[in-house]
């Protein structure tokens, strides 16, 4: 189901309210102009999975963190900022998953200059 970021928090925390207690995943996908943000869902008691797709220009690449509703989500949004480059509004933390490096843009972003030299971060 695509919604907008907007509403994103308030989506996600209805479907929690209905049941969708396990959060499967967060992930993105970058198509060029756009980025697409994944979250995934799932009510155990049921059986059933939901999928949220939130749009947004490559340029303006920032979505809410929904850490306050499933505690699962911090290693996702962590993932998602170092790898995609998309900035996690009101996110208190901002510990690294992976070693801090010099490098320019972000890894799993289609403009990601690959073989360009890699220089270990301080």
């Amino acid at each position: 189901m695509k919604i907008e970021r907007e509403h994103l928090i308030s989506e996600l925390d209805g479907m929690r309210k209905a049941g969708f207690t396990y959060l499967v995943k967060i992930t993105a996908v970058d198509y060029g102009k756009y980025i697409e943000a994944v979250y995934i869902v799932r009510n155990m008691d049921e059986g059933k999975e939901e999928m949220l797709e939130v749009d947004f220009d490559s340029g303006d690449a920032w979505v809410p963190s929904v850490l306050k509703l499933f505690k699962a989500a911090d290693w996702y949004e962590r993932e998602m900022g170092e790898m995609f480059g998309i900035e996690i509004k009101n996110r208190h933390s901002d510990r690294l998953l992976l070693e801090k490096w010099n490098g320019k843009g972000a890894p799993l972003r289609k403009n990601f200059a690959w073989g360009e030299p890699y220089e270990k971060g301080a």
